[in-house]
């Protein structure tokens, strides 16, 4: 236990100081956020705030993987390095997202296509990395039915793949009104600490306490009304982050439930763009994704948050229960 507090405590800590020299730094540079037009026209008010806060939780992280995790190096487990470089591609691929975007003054960056590749890319190489290491078998654990789908390795690198990108892009859209991605992605990191202290995974469990301790101190600053916002260089950073822990722990199908709230942020999407094509202009929702029907159905964003994060907590209840025999608890 005291690992996972000792990590959870200097990322925490790292990340509050960090926000104390980033967000002067933004504002010299005018990193400032471009709101969509299409967009609540509330959130214009948001325009010019700092962005690209992500960076504050990746700098929270190192320190604190890199000290409490020296002892899993030495034993031959560098997974909490492996699950943090992944997420680093990630997020620099939201960083570069980002950076077109304030240079042009715009929310436009990269094109989906350029995005998407990218992803495939680097989840590509992920994958086969955990498989050379050792973290990973092809065989698939299925939550609450206790069964086991043993494929080879073609066959599970291409179910991989779009689970991967579409897991990472769904986190993307979750960042959408003040502190909801973060609020969202905590109790993961803490469900995923959990089963990884369960099942003796210790660089699993520096890795994500650590990311528990650094989304707290963003908090401070990205809670309602944010001073800072993650940018994509953050939220792609934890859509890495997340696939990587739920590869990492043996059990990658636990993201789908304990995630389950940014998988409907995507199908809300998906629903409103296909209502809108087959009833030639309808709406299913007021706004997509989900939050933004929420928000124009009069809900304000700590409610948003409050709730999101309530049922998240939830799910991470419900995936313990259906991994549970797998876990011998």
């Amino acid at each position: 236990m005291a690992e996972i507090a000792f990590s959870f405590a200097i990322a925490l800590a790292v990340t509050a100081l960090s926000g104390l020299f980033l967000l002067p730094a933004l504002r010299r540079l005018k990193f400032g956020q471009s709101i969509r037009e299409e967009g609540p026209k509330w959130h214009m008010s948001k325009s010019g705030t700092p962005t690209m806060g992500g960076i504050m939780f990746i700098a929270g992280i190192l320190p604190a993987i890199a000290i409490v995790g020296r002892a899993y190096m030495g034993q031959g487990d560098y997974s909490h390095f492996v699950i943090f470089g992944f997420a680093l591609v990630f997020g620099g691929i939201g960083f570069i997202d980002d950076f077109f975007k304030v240079r042009k003054k715009q929310n436009l960056g990269l094109t989906s296509i350029q995005k998407l590749g990218l992803q495939l890319a680097v989840s590509a190489a992920f994958i086969a990395l955990l498989r050379y290491m050792g973290y990973l078998t092809t065989d698939i654990y299925v939550p609450f039915f206790d069964v086991t789908l043993r494929l080879d390795m073609l066959a599970y690198t291409l179910l991989a793949l779009p689970v991967v990108a579409g897991m990472v892009n769904a986190v993307n859209l979750t960042d959408g009104v003040d502190g909801l991605c973060t609020g969202v992605t905590l109790p993961v990191a803490v469900f995923f600490t959990a089963i990884a202290f369960l099942w003796n995974r210790g660089g699993l469990t520096v890795f994500s306490a650590a990311l528990a301790g650094a989304l707290v101190g963003f908090l401070i600053y990205n809670f309602h009304p944010a001073k800072v916002f993650m940018g994509d260089t953050g939220s792609l950073f934890l859509g890495g982050a997340v696939c990587g822990m739920a590869f990492v722990s043996g059990v990658p199908l636990l993201m789908i439930i304990v995630g389950a709230a940014y998988i409907w942020e995507m199908v809300s999407v998906i629903l409103q763009v296909l209502y809108f094509k087959l009833t030639k202009g309808k709406r299913l929702f007021k706004m997509s994704p989900f939050h933004h029907h929420l928000e124009m159905k009069g809900w304000g964003e700590i409610a948003i948050c409050a709730a999101f994060f309530a049922a998240t907590v939830a799910l991470g209840i419900l995936a313990w229960v259906g991994v549970s025999n797998y876990l011998n608890v």
